[in-house]
């Protein structure tokens, strides 16, 4: 689980297409982390792109 402010921090979480540029992850590997209860995630949506936003810590604990 989410440490409290966690979400709030600045670069504690990131988005699928920066986690692609950083750690070159795709987005099915973010989707198979959610579905396995691994990530937790927020979705969003700009200028009508979705995206989805999960925590960095949580996503270098399931790369490495």
């Amino acid at each position: 689980m989410a440490e409290y402010g966690e979400w709030n921090r600045k670069g504690a979480s990131l988005s699928d297409v920066t986690a692609k540029k950083e750690y070159g992850v795709d987005r099915e590997f973010i989707i198979r982390g959610i579905n396995a209860g691994k990530l937790e995630f927020c979705e969003g949506s700009i200028y009508g792109n979705p995206y989805i936003k999960v925590l960095r810590r949580q996503l270098e604990e399931c790369i490495g």
